[in-house]
C-alpha cells in the first residue's frame, strides 16, 4: 500500500510531534512534546546512516529543553 520504510515513518512521526509541540499554550508541554520529536529526530538521524547535522540540532534542542524544563521544575 505505502512504499514508505521505517527510516521514512521516524521522520515524518518526528516532523508530526515537532509540529504538534508548536500548538501548546503552556511552554512546558511545549518543551516536553518538543523533546519527544528531537529524540525521535535524532533516531531518524541515526536511521539515515549519521545524518550528524540532524543529530547535532537536535541534540542541541533536547538540551535546551532539558535545561529549561529543569531549571522550572526546581524553582517550584
Amino acid at each position: 500500500m505505502f512504499d514508505i520504510t521505517l527510516t521514512e515513518w521516524v521522520g515524518y512521526l518526528a516532523s508530526l510531534v515537532l509540529m504538534i509541540s508548536f500548538l501548546m499554550k503552556n511552554i512546558n508541554t511545549l518543551r516536553i512534546i518538543n523533546s519527544i520529536g528531537a529524540i525521535l529526530f535524532v533516531f531518524y538521524g541515526i536511521m539515515l546512516v549519521t545524518s550528524w547535522p540532524i543529530i547535532i540540532t537536535n541534540t542541541f534542542i533536547l538540551g535546551v529543553n532539558i535545561f529549561y524544563l529543569t531549571k522550572h521544575f526546581r524553582a517550584n
